[in-house]
């Protein structure tokens, strides 16, 4: 079983290391390097890049296709139209974590993030959530801040202890909690229901969505609870960092008052 341990002692240096060329990259992937971010130069063919194609399918990687003037400003080394950035975290999975938190008799509570696309709300958020013993952050694959320097900064390090879940699916995966008992909250304005009337004594996920869109209706539909932080002045939303503190702690002040 995989460990998901908070790390100790002296922090990483917050960096992310770059790979370029079709080989090294291939070996990089097959190293089972955690990668970050994948850039593709547009139009590329041949066979060594058809072997490159393969693979990336074959691990299920995400890559964007750019220009191959975007790749000369990210290195002036000879890069054969692909650079991957290789994350600086290990990436763990859900179904492993939620098993161990079992095992020891404890209650999960984890964070999953929507849509949350800004590195320094993802490192906010993070900090937040170590600090308050949330078990894991659960984000997608696509569509997800990148865990780079400024996410580790933000975080002042808790992206180094907290166990972050890159998932496939946020669908799947909240039906997989589901299934193993836990509820699943979104935070969101579409609903009466305040987040001091939830429970969250119980298995929880607390779900939050990027602050233009919100929550997809997707995860909204399938979920067991909505609900929302009290509003009371002009400005209609908080900052999605402020906002999962806010649930956050309202969690923890349920599960550990006297």
């Amino acid at each position: 079983m995989q460990q998901f341990q908070r790390r100790e002692g002296r922090e990483k240096r917050e960096t992310n290391q770059m790979v370029f060329g079709i080989r090294a990259v291939m070996e990089a992937i097959d190293s089972g390097k955690e990668i970050e971010s994948l850039f593709v130069q547009r139009g590329l063919s041949g066979p060594l890049f058809a072997e490159f194609k393969a693979m990336v399918k074959e691990y299920e990687l995400s890559f964007q296709q750019v220009p191959i003037e975007k790749l000369n400003r990210i290195t002036k080394k000879n890069h054969q139209g692909v650079i991957a950035v290789i994350s600086p975290i290990t990436y763990h999975n859900v179904e492993d974590i939620l098993s161990e938190i079992y095992e020891k008799g404890e209650t999960p509570l984890f964070i999953m993030l929507d849509g949350v696309t800004d590195v320094r709300n993802m490192g906010a958020i993070a900090r937040t959530a170590e600090c308050a013993g949330v078990h894991a952050i659960i984000v997608p694959k696509k569509g997800s801040a990148e865990i780079n320097p400024d996410a580790i900064k933000t975080s002042a390090g808790a992206l180094y202890k907290i166990p972050v879940c890159r998932q496939d699916s946020l669908s799947k995966t909240s039906k997989f909690l589901i299934e193993s008992g836990v509820q699943l909250v979104v935070s969101t304005e579409k609903t009466e229901e305040s987040i001091y009337s939830v429970d969250y004594t119980v298995p929880t996920c607390i779900i939050m969505g990027a602050e233009d869109v919100g929550v997809s209706d997707d995860l909204i539909r399938i979920s067991d609870k909505l609900a929302k932080i009290p509003m009371f002045g002009e400005i209609e939303s908080l900052n999605v960092s402020v906002s999962a503190g806010v649930v956050i702690y309202e969690a923890l002040r349920q599960r550990h008052k006297a």
